[in-house]
C-alpha cells in the first residue's frame, strides 16, 4: 500500500494554496473554496465561523475520499473498462456543450460595460446598503458542563491583555471541544445575529479584551468567551464599494441583454416540441 500523506493545515495555507497531499496529489485551497461555494450557492461567507469549519473539514475529507478511489479505480483497470469509455463519452458530450456555453457567456459579460455616472448615482440612492454593521471578533472555549466551565474561567480569572490572549488560546487548544479549538477558540470577527442567541448575547455586550464572568450556556455546550477585537458600525465610503457596485450593475445589465439574446436566438432557430 503507498504511503498516504496528510499535510493539512488548520490555520494557515501549507504551500502553494495546498491544504492536503494524498498519495502525491494536491488538493488547493481553490478547490476546497470552490466547492464550498457551490455546495452553499455563493453564501459560504455568510454563514457563521463554527458552520464554515464544520463544512470545511467535511469538503476536505470528501475530497481525499474521492482522490483514494481515484486511485484505487485505476489501480482495478476501471479507465480501460468498456463500460467507463462509454460513460466517459456521454459526460464528454454534455461537457463540450456546456463550456462552450460557458465561454460564450463570458465574452457577452466582458462586453457589458458600466459608466462611473452610473455607478455614483446607485451608491447615493441605496446608503442602507453600504452601512456596515458593528462587528466583534470573539475566542471562546467550549465545554460540554457548567462546571468545567467554571473552572476554565477560574483559571484565566487572574489574568489580563496579552498573557490571557495567549493563555485563553493554549486553553482552547487542550480543552475546547468546538472545530476552532486548533486556532486557539478564535471564531474571527462575526456580525450582529451571526452566532445563536445567548452567545450573540454575550460577546457583543463585552468590551474589547474583557472575558466572560459566568459560562454561557447555547445547544451545544458551555462556552468561556474571550473578546479580542471590536469594530464600531462604519458607512462604506464610495472608493471601498465602487468594484462591487459596477459589478452588480454589471450583472442587472448582463441579465437583460441575455433575454433579448436569447428570444433573437429562439425567434431564427427551428424548435420543435416532440408531441
Amino acid at each position: 500500500m503507498r504511503k498516504i500523506i496528510l499535510a493539512m493545515a488548520a490555520t494557515a495555507v501549507v504551500y502553494a494554496g495546498t491544504v492536503v497531499t494524498v498519495n502525491g496529489k494536491n488538493i488547493t485551497e481553490a478547490e476546497v473554496q470552490e466547492v464550498l461555494m457551490q455546495g452553499t450557492q455563493g453564501r459560504y461567507d455568510q454563514l457563521p465561523p463554527e458552520k464554515q469549519s464544520e463544512l470545511s473539514q467535511r469538503v476536505i475529507d470528501g475530497l481525499i475520499s474521492q482522490e483514494l478511489i481515484y486511485a484505487d479505480a485505476k489501480k482495478e483497470g476501471v479507465l480501460e473498462a468498456a463500460e467507463y469509455k462509454q460513460e466517459l463519452a456521454k459526460v464528454m458530450e454534455r461537457v463540450e456543450v456546456q463550456l462552450a456555453s460557458k465561454v460564450w457567456e463570458k465574452r457577452q459579460f466582458d462586453k457589458v460595460k458600466v459608466n462611473e455616472k452610473d455607478i455614483k448615482a446607485y451608491y447615493s440612492a441605496h446608503p442602507e446598503e453600504f452601512s456596515e454593521q458593528e462587528k466583534v471578533r470573539a475566542s471562546h472555549i467550549l465545554v460540554k458542563t457548567e462546571s468545567e466551565a467554571k473552572d476554565v474561567i477560574k483559571e484565566l480569572s487572574s489574568l489580563k491583555g496579552a498573557a490571557l490572549i495567549t493563555q485563553f488560546a493554549e486553553v482552547a487548544k487542550s480543552k475546547s471541544t468546538g472545530p476552532s479549538a486548533p486556532k486557539g477558540g478564535d471564531l474571527g470577527f462575526f456580525g450582529e445575529g451571526q452566532m445563536v442567541p445567548s452567545f450573540n448575547e454575550a460577546a457583543f455586550a463585552m468590551k474589547k479584551g474583557e472575558m466572560t464572568k459566568t459560562p454561557v450556556k447555547s445547544q451545544f455546550g458551555y462556552h468561556v468567551i474571550l473578546v479580542t477585537d471590536k469594530q464600531e458600525a462604519k458607512d462604506l465610503a464610495f472608493d471601498e464599494v465602487k468594484g462591487f457596485i459596477e459589478q452588480k450593475l454589471k450583472v442587472e445589465a448582463f441579465k437583460e441583454q441575455m433575454e433579448a439574446k436569447m428570444e433573437t436566438l429562439k425567434k431564427n432557430a427551428k424548435i420543435t416540441f416532440a408531441k
